[in-house]
């Protein structure tokens, strides 16, 4: 299972490109998986989400801070413009056009598929219900244990971004974690 994990998040993490070179799985966005991870019954994980710095990521790139801290950088542009801020601050910042589904909104900053991989292919209730078939489809799964979880973050809470003042995994995973409750 860790191998498979593993596997599904290369894939995602890397823009998903099939050998053909068309991308094999597109992104929906958060307001699509709200339809279904809304609910007390999936843990509310989309309150959780939009309880988050996450879902704020784009939103603090236009504060006046953002300006000045590219500025001092050097960045040219404004930083919800700037690759060196957008790879971190918004999900599929680099996919293609084609790739980005119609309710897609890169304004919702780090979404659910930054994480869990793009859901078009996964998304479907039937899907969602097999974990096997879901993560043939795309899916994600992270996990503390096997330190996936932890790898995903410090790709972007690392001392490469400006405003780093360490990250302590075990601190930080509970205040974003949302698993499904036991039924």
């Amino acid at each position: 299972m860790r191998k498979l994990t593993l596997i599904a998040m290369a894939i995602a993490l890397t823009s998903t490109i099939s050998l053909a070179g068309e991308p094999s799985h597109q992104y929906v966005g958060a307001s699509v998986c709200a339809m279904c991870h809304r609910t007390p019954k999936n843990g509310e994980q989309f309150q959780k989400w939009q309880a988050s710095k996450h879902s704020q990521a784009m939103k603090v790139l236009s504060s006046p801070e953002a300006l000045k801290i590219a500025k001092e950088k050097g960045l040219k542009g404004a930083p919800s413009e700037s690759p060196e801020c957008l790879q971190c601050h918004e999900t599929a910042y680099d996919a293609p056009a084609s790739q980005l589904g119609p309710r897609f909104n890169k304004e919702d900053g780090v979404q659910c598929e930054t994480c869990h991989g793009p859901g078009k292919d996964y998304m479907k209730m039937d899907i969602m219900k097999n974990q096997k078939l879901a993560v043939a489809n795309g899916l994600v799964l992270l996990s503390v244990k096997d330190g996936s979880a932890e790898k995903l973050c410090v790709t972007c809470h690392n001392k490469k971004s400006p405003t780093f003042k360490g990250f302590d995994f075990k601190t930080m995973w509970p205040q974003i974690a949302h698993p499904v409750p036991a039924n």
